[in-house]
């Protein structure tokens, strides 16, 4: 191909671009790593470095590799470098990661037994597949559920390891030991359906390219260049097929990868953030073009961001510089109120005022670290009638496990609820089938009473057998029980004893997918809310009506994600609330991940803050209620890490971190505190609850039998039971022995 840029002078789209963003643009040989700060032009630089390489006549289209994370980025890719060459791109090799390895696998499936033919297979495939194969296993699916399973599957899978690679070390007791045969097992069923599923696109093409040399010298022939987009998010097995290709037996390695390793915020989901901290490594000789100068925000946000994101140390290091000339900007609000309460009325108000100066609705956005916190300031929105809408997920209402545990409390509140009744009959699994519910319906409708009352029938005169028989019995215990309870105990602890005694907790704390440990947080948000009301039916009544609120987030509505949702989206002002330890920085990534999991947090924070164009406000309480107790908040570390030149404290300034040192952990790791009184207090390990239950006693359960106390918060105990295992019950239901 003819370079079609005339001999002499640069062209136009050259010369449109800042210095940093043409060096990434001509540095055309050898390998090259772009690392590009939030909003410093990004996706231009590497449009136009495609194009480029195309109107230079280095590459013809189908000679480069161009990769990017999602199928939006690569339609927007095309379109850009379609745009910049005036004419259609056709030929391009330009996509995901998986669509560009399904396309390469149909070219060589015959390598890993398969035909050019083959079927994806979807998530419910999936787990249909998975399921039929665990059969003959006898795996209690309620302790170790296919979704878990299948979880395990895809994780080795994202790292690159076949069933044969799978040691005893990797193979744990999850699933009894028995993952690695499973894994083996459903590989094989696979191939036998002529199918694979989408980590195996991936897997499949990197293991081709690694056994077969002469495939992998035909794509170092074919691609001259390869273009990476986002290289920070890559995991395993990407980074693997990655450097397959790029390695070219000596010859000059054209990968450039652009990315950010401050904005690496997705481990949870596989992403190794050390793919690009080891990019010079892997790649001797290679370049590095730092993108600083940022387009969208003011000095003082960048100022901030830059200042707090300088507290990690893995990390290549650069600094935002504003690349406007009318970027100074109002100094970051950091805002401390009195409470979580407060906070939802001071965001609301700041709303209400900016709505009122003309600020746009739709350039206001509510960043939270966790989905539990949206429902606060969705409550507040309602009420003051300003638009929102939820990106990236369901109203907090709306959500499944709320749907069922407020299903829950509508048959404890109502029994002749049928429609709730049959919501939860089976949630979890009690062994009811369609049949079974069909006779139940029947029995109603001729005795001309509610469901619940049919079961109750049912079981007393023994037509209802087996598994579902016990599992029924246990259920109208459980319900019989919380409303005895609702009058003795509070409709806060007799709610929570509901959702532990049903088991539907448990199903939640099975589940091994990504987004179950947020499902937890909804609930226990869920029972939180509970002490803002006097009784259940009052709390019923308010969800009733929030529920049947007009949608209007096809007004000019705000915004409201987690942080995890905003990365690449930008609004003139961003509310960061909940900046406190436990909260943000998450306890549950401290736990898990260490110093590790607290830089992926203070990057986040860091995303958060650049999302923001002119205005970002970070808020914190000094008081939280915790489902039902009212507990002193530490400031996030983060707060004290912003430079003090670029942020303005509003609020009690008394409430700072310092102040705070030295008290107990603010989070304990019991899910549901019970205690629904409104008094600040210091929460203090205690080993005695208020009836005198110790650590260390033989106690009697009416349901579970005998058992040892293992832990004691409140009126709540940890109990090791012989029989049923480690429960969590209230103390007045066990007996001292």
């Amino acid at each position: 191909m003819d370079s079609l840029i005339p001999t002499g002078r640069a062209p136009d789209y050259l010369n449109r671009l800042n210095p940093e963003q043409r060096a990434a643009i001509e540095t055309t040989d050898g390998p090259l790593l772009v690392l590009a700060g939030a909003g410093t032009g990004k996706t231009r630089v590497l449009t136009t470095r495609f194009a480029h390489i195309l109107l230079s006549g280095r590459a013809r289209p189908n000679q480069i590799l161009a990769v990017t994370f999602t199928n939006k980025a690569a339609r927007e890719m095309r379109e850009r470098v379609s745009a910049l060459l005036g004419e259609p791109a056709e030929g391009l090799w330009l996509g995901t990661f998986h669509a560009l390895c399904a396309r390469m696998l149909r070219r060589h499936a015959e390598y890993v037994g398969l035909t050019s033919s083959f079927t994806i297979l979807d998530t419910d495939d999936q787990l249909r597949l998975l399921k039929q194969i665990l059969e003959p296993y006898r795996i209690d699916t309620k302790r170790w559920p296919p979704q878990a399973i299948m979880g395990v599957i895809q994780r080795w899978k994202d790292r690159g390891l076949v069933p044969d690679a799978i040691t005893a070390a990797e193979d744990t007791d999850f699933a009894n030991g028995r993952c690695a045969e499973i894994y083996t097992d459903y590989q094989l069923r696979l191939r036998q359906i002529n199918a694979c599923d989408f980590g195996d696109l991936m897997l499949h093409m990197t293991e081709i390219l690694r056994r077969h040399p002469d495939v992998l010298a035909q794509y170092h022939r074919f691609f001259r260049y390869i273009l990476v987009d986002e290289y920070q998010d890559t995991n395993t097995i990407q980074y693997l097929w990655l450097r397959l290709l790029a390695h070219r037996g000596g010859q000059p390695s054209n990968i450039c990868c652009v990315g950010d390793d401050d904005q690496s915020i997705y481990s949870w989901r596989g992403a190794e953030v050390e793919n690009i901290l080891r990019f010079e490594r892997d790649f001797p000789g290679a370049k590095v073009v730092r993108l600083e100068r940022n387009y969208r925000s003011t000095r003082q946000i960048l100022g901030a961001a830059s200042g707090l994101i300088a507290h990690n140390e893995e990390r290549l290091g650069k600094t935002l510089q504003p690349g406007r000339e009318d970027a100074e900007g109002e100094k970051v609000r950091v805002i401390s109120v009195q409470d979580s309460d407060d906070e939802a009325r001071m965001v609301g108000s700041e709303i209400e005022r900016l709505r009122a100066d003309g600020h746009p609705m739709a350039e206001i956005a509510i960043l939270v670290r966790a989905g539990f916190q949206t429902r606060a300031f969705e409550e507040r929105l309602i009420t003051l009638g300003l638009p929102y809408r939820v990106v990236g997920g369901l109203r907090f209402y709306e959500r499944a496990e709320i749907r069922d545990a407020i299903a829950y409390m509508r048959v404890v509140n109502q029994p002749s609820d049928d429609l709730a009744f049959e919501r939860i009959i089976n949630v979890p699994r009690r062994g009811v089938g369609t049949t079974g519910l069909q006779k139940m319906h029947m029995h109603a409708r001729e005795r001309q009473i509610p469901l619940t009352a049919a079961v109750l029938e049912m079981l007393g005169a023994g037509d209802i057998k087996g598994r579902a028989r016990d599992q029924l019995a246990a259920l109208m215990r459980t319900l019989a029980t919380t409303r005895d309870m609702l009058g003795r105990e509070g409709h806060v602890v007799a709610i929570d004893y509901l959702l532990e005694d049903s088991g539907y907790i448990d199903i939640w704390k099975a589940d091994k997918s990504p987004d179950a440990p947020g499902r937890l947080e909804n609930l226990k948000e869920l029972v939180r809310s509970l002490a803002d009301y006097e009784n259940l039916s009052g709390f019923l009544e308010h969800v009733a009506l929030v529920m049947d609120t007009e949608d209007r987030s096809g007004e000019d509505s705000m915004s409201i994600m987690t942080l995890h949702g905003a990365k690449g989206l930008e609004f003139d002002t961003v509310f960061l609330p909940g900046w406190e330890d436990g909260v943000f920085p998450s306890q549950r990534t401290l736990d898990e991940g260490g110093l590790k999991g607290l830089e992926e947090e203070r990057r986040l924070a860091y995303v958060g803050i650049t999302r923001a164009r002119k205005l970002a406000i970070i808020s914190h309480a000094a008081n939280r209620r915790i489902y039902g107790n009212w507990q002193s908040a530490i400031p996030s570390r983060f707060v004290e890490e912003l430079p003090g030149e670029h942020v303005e404290t509003r609020g009690d300034t008394s409430n700072s971190r310092r102040s705070f040192l030295g008290r107990p952990a603010v989070f304990g790791s019991t899910p549901f505190p019970l205690v629904a009184s409104r008094r600040v207090h210091d929460v203090t390990p205690s080993t005695t609850a208020t009836s005198g239950m110790k650590v260390g006693v033989r106690v009697f359960h009416q349901k579970f039998g005998y058992g040892t106390i293992t832990s004691v918060e409140g009126n709540r105990l940890e109990v090791a039971f012989e029989k049923a295992g480690p429960k969590r019950v209230i103390d007045t239901f066990v007996e001292q022995v």
